[in-house]
């Protein structure tokens, strides 16, 4: 069973949530409707910006760590690596 890390965020540019699922489209789907309670409701991070997939849990949560501890500058530029026009990856799932 693959493991994500994904990165949503508000808007280009705007406020940024990582997460680890081993259920990306339900998980993102949860956030987007706003089942997910907390920061993404909140702050309405709903857009899927990037993603990870990983063979095992635990190399998984090791990165949303990782990508936790990261500055913002770093984030933004693997985003854009990846996304350049922060499009909404949803829908590709």
């Amino acid at each position: 069973m693959p493991y994500y890390v994904y990165i949503l965020a508000s808007q280009r540019n705007g406020t940024l949530y990582i997460g680890v699922t081993n259920d990306l489209t339900r998980r993102v789907y949860e956030h987007k409707v706003g089942l997910a309670e907390g920061f993404t409701k909140r702050y309405d991070v709903k857009s899927l910006v990037h993603v990870e997939p990983f063979d095992r849990a635990e190399d998984a949560i090791q990165r949303e760590k990782q990508l936790k501890h990261w500055n913002r500058a770093w984030k933004v530029e693997l985003i854009e690596r990846g996304n350049l026009d922060w499009e909404d990856l949803y829908d590709r799932l």
